[in-house]
Formats: C-alpha cells, sequence, structure tokens
C-alpha cells in the first residue's frame, strides 16, 4: 500500500515516468488457480501496479518468469544467479567437488544453468504435496554420494522444504550440505527449522532484511545484491 500510495503521489505530482523497484515481488507464488474459486493474487497486484501510475517494474529473481506476462508495462526481471556462482567459489573451498540441487522440479532449470556455468554435477528433489507448505514424500533424482550438496531455490517461507531435502541429501550420502536462496522469507517454524537442520550455512540475498532473523539463528549468512540493482536503474 505504501509503495502504491508513494507511485500515484509521484504521479500526481507531474512525474513523467516512474519505476518500482521491487526486489521481492509480492504474492508471486500465487500466479495461477490451483483450485477452483482461488485468487490469482499476483495479477491483481500487477494491476494495482499498473493503475497506481507505475510504468516500469525492476524485481530480482520472480517465483515464476511469466508473470513478466501479467503486466502490459515493462518488467525487468534480474537474477540473482552470478552472486550465487560467487558465494560458491568464494566461501567453499571445496565447490569443484560440489553438486547443485534443486530442492523441487520447478528449479530444475536455474539449477542446470548454475551447474553449466560451474562445470559440475546437478541433481533434483522430486516432492509432492498433500496441501501447501506440507511435504508428503521426496524422491531425489542424482547421485550425491562424496559430494557437497548445495540446495538452491528462489525463495523459501516456512523451510519445511529445505529440512526435509537436507536430511535427504545426507542419508543419501551427501558430505555436506549448503542452501542458497534469493528471498528468505522464513515465517512461522522457519527459524528453529534452519537451527535443526544439518546446513553448514543458509545463503540468503538481502531483497528482504534479515538482521532480526540473524539474531537467532547463526546459520543465516546474507550476501548484497545491491551492486545488481544499481547496475539495472
Amino acid at each position: 500500500m505504501e509503495l502504491l500510495i508513494m507511485i500515484n503521489a509521484c504521479k500526481i505530482a507531474s512525474s513523467s515516468r516512474v519505476t518500482a523497484v521491487i526486489p521481492c515481488f509480492p504474492y508471486t507464488q500465487q500466479d495461477k488457480k490451483d483450485k477452483s474459486r482461488a485468487p490469482i493474487s499476483a495479477k491483481l497486484v500487477a494491476n494495482m501496479l499498473s493503475v497506481a501510475g507505475a510504468d516500469h517494474i525492476i524485481a530480482m529473481d520472480l517465483h515464476a518468469s511469466q508473470i513478466q506476462g501479467l503486466f502490459d508495462i515493462p518488467v525487468d526481471n534480474l537474477y540473482a544467479e552470478p552472486t550465487v556462482m560467487q558465494w560458491i567459489r568464494e566461501n567453499i573451498v571445496e565447490w569443484k567437488n560440489c553438486i547443485i540441487v534443486s530442492p523441487d522440479t520447478g528449479g530444475a532449470k536455474r539449477v542446470m544453468s548454475i551447474a553449466d556455468r560451474l562445470n559440475v554435477e546437478f541433481a533434483l528433489i522430486h516432492k509432492e504435496r498433500k496441501k501447501a507448505n506440507e511435504v508428503d514424500r521426496m524422491v531425489l533424482v542424482g547421485d550425491v554420494k562424496d559430494h557437497v550438496a548445495i540446495l538452491v531455490d528462489d525463495m523459501s517461507d516456512t523451510c519445511g522444504s529445505m529440512y526435509h531435502a537436507a536430511d535427504k541429501l545426507l542419508s543419501a550420502g551427501a558430505t555436506k550440505v549448503y542452501a542458497i536462496l534469493t528471498h528468505g522469507i522464513f515465517s512461522g517454524p522457519a527459524i528453529s527449522r534452519i537451527n535443526n537442520a544439518a546446513f553448514e550455512a543458509v545463503v540468503v540475498t538481502n531483497t528482504i532484511l534479515q538482521e532480526d532473523k540473524m539474531k537467532h539463528c547463526t546459520k543465516i549468512q546474507v550476501t548484497d545484491i545491491s551492486m545488481k540493482l544499481a547496475e539495472a536503474i
């Protein structure tokens, strides 16, 4: 609401063009009707931004790239991929013996791209959900034995999938498990799950402020994406 009001204030003050920089775009997971009478909230947010007067949107790692099609104005979807690869090279000594893992089939493209550019293997976890935010069972596709496993995802909310994925990878023979996320939402039991899980570190970008969460969890590390946004602007 604050953003919409500020955009509108700029428009009625006769600004010729308004660009909204939204690093973590809200409601991106509600981009389709997964059951009857469910809202498509991402479309609603897109409509509200357009009606308020935004002429251009800059976002980072949209949950689904097709969200760009919900807008009738230009949308720049920036990728955290270069920042992720830089962190891996600088902070994981044995990164050449790592395997990049997607915690769901939807992130397979992202994981394949990072694995190709690092010249390492990739794997993915197929999960079946009973209902939203609750995972029923997981199947690992790929061999992680004697490798450092790096889980890469665009966002994590309650961290249920990440928690179970870490257990799955360790039981499949991974030596260490790291998690790298673009948007760390960390709601509900997320922090206690991270503390109890076997992660060496959970790395998130600062699209969402993490200072409070870091006080309660030493495993969370933050990498800065402000230069990517500055470059785009």
